[in-house]
């Protein structure tokens, strides 16, 4: 994106786009439409963004920035266990109500790169470090993916409709979380099988 004047910011196109791509889905996001929202011509918009991808690559830039803000918020107790639950269950409802500009940072639109590692990276820190307090620094990251990848698999499922089965889907999400969370410990060198200080975890 780029600072060229115009009558229209970033943000607005930014804001407008998202807009557009949780009414519609990626395809919903063309520049011409964009520009009718925000309320200039088309060709006024390529002063902002150079390209439909570069469009569609800012709203995951954006979209990923917000989500790290809602882990970011959850993560405060001090009590690793209950930050990674919070966190959870705020990726959770946050993927509820952007469920398009969720599946568009985690799925693969054609054509649009993904948010910059390092965007990424700072959007998962809380996680991260949250993590390295339960497991210490060696398997940090490991837990993280794992934790990562139980929230974002039964999210997934959940907004594509596959738990077709009744009961409390809500429940068996915190009831997940809370099992996976309650498994993580340090691991103890000396001991092949445990966990250090397995009285305090």
């Amino acid at each position: 994106m780029s600072p060229a004047p115009a009558r229209t910011t970033d943000a607005a196109i930014v804001a407008a786009a998202r807009e557009l791509l949780e009414a519609g889905g990626p395809e919903a996001v063309t520049m011409q439409a964009v520009a009718e929202r925000v309320g200039v011509r088309a060709p006024s918009l390529y002063k902002h963004v150079a390209s439909r991808s570069a469009l569609l690559r800012a709203i995951a830039e954006d979209a990923m920035g917000e989500i790290g803000a809602e882990l970011a918020t959850a993560a405060r107790s001090g009590d690793p266990r209950q930050d990674l639950r919070s966190m959870a269950l705020a990726t959770r409802a946050w993927a509820r109500r952007a469920p398009n500009a969720y599946r568009h940072i985690f799925g693969a639109t054609p054509g649009v790169d993904r948010p910059s590692a390092m965007l990424g990276a700072a959007a998962v820190a809380p996680v991260l470090d949250a993590c390295t307090s339960l497991v210490g620094p060696v398997h940090a990251l490991d837990a993280a993916r794992l934790v990562t990848a139980y929230v974002h698999g039964f999210t997934s499922m959940d907004l594509a409709g596959g738990f077709g089965l009744g009961g409390d889907v809500e429940g068996a999400f915190r009831w997940g979380i809370d099992t996976l969370t309650g498994a993580l410990r340090q691991h103890d060198p000396m001991d092949g099988s445990g966990s250090a200080n397995r009285g305090s975890t």
